[in-house]
């Protein structure tokens, strides 16, 4: 199990990274969860690093690593 961190966001509670399969774990504040595959260590820890998780998955990730929803 992926260890989950929260982030700063309106939209995002939390985001976890498994450094073995490259999968990002993303849980939403509105329930859902998604892990996005493929994702860099370097990428993920970016992310943390943002003012917001949620802008930067959208400008960052989104419509560039394959995902699916797990919840």
């Amino acid at each position: 199990m992926v260890e989950m961190t929260p982030v700063r966001s309106s939209t995002i509670d939390s985001v976890g990274h498994d450094p073995e399969t490259s999968e990002m774990t993303v849980n939403f504040s509105n329930g859902g969860s998604y892990v996005y595959d493929g994702v860099p260590a370097a990428l993920y820890q970016a992310l943390l690093d943002s003012p917001s998780a949620g802008s930067f998955l959208h400008r960052h990730i989104k419509g560039r690593y394959a995902y699916r929803k797990v919840g």
